[in-house]
């Protein structure tokens, strides 16, 4: 039996509808509705506030369905290189800001009678945004799967 069913049943067994069940998780009723239906699951404070509540075992809960058991895993994970991950991401946004920052420069040079100056030269308007997004994209998927071994 999977999740969804064993959820649905022990809270029929309760005599619980599916509001009182979500009003003592503190979510909202299409939350539960959506676990017993297996278009999403709980989060793993979630699933132990449930196993508390039925009066089944966590284990009981997760051995049943083998996605919520790696959704449950997953979650787990922290980075072992947060800060790099974030670093690499700070990277991509400040080449895109580049980027737009050029585009409109140039919109604005050719719409109007303006004639705003980029300063750096033409070989970093043209190639730094560029460069940033690249590197900083690939440092990202370099560390985003990089999990703390236990």
């Amino acid at each position: 039996m999977n999740f969804a069913d064993k959820l649905k049943q022990n809270r029929k067994n309760k005599g619980w509808s599916q509001e009182e069940l979500a009003e003592k998780l503190f979510v909202s009723r299409q939350s539960v509705s959506k676990w017993e239906n297996g278009q999403n699951y709980p989060s793993i404070e979630i699933i132990i506030h449930l196993s508390d509540l039925l009066g089944v075992t966590i284990d009981e809960l997760l051995r049943s369905d083998e996605e919520l058991k790696e959704k449950v895993i997953n979650d787990s994970k922290q980075l072992a290189h947060p800060r790099l991950k974030a670093f690499f991401d700070v990277t991509f946004l400040i080449g895109v800001a580049l980027l737009i920052a050029k585009i409109s420069v140039l919109i604005v040079n050719r719409t109007t009678s303006l004639d705003i100056p980029l300063f750096g030269g033409s070989f970093v308007w043209n190639f730094g945004p560029l460069v940033l997004m690249v590197a900083a994209g690939l440092g990202a998927e370099f560390v985003k799967d990089k999990y703390i071994e236990d």
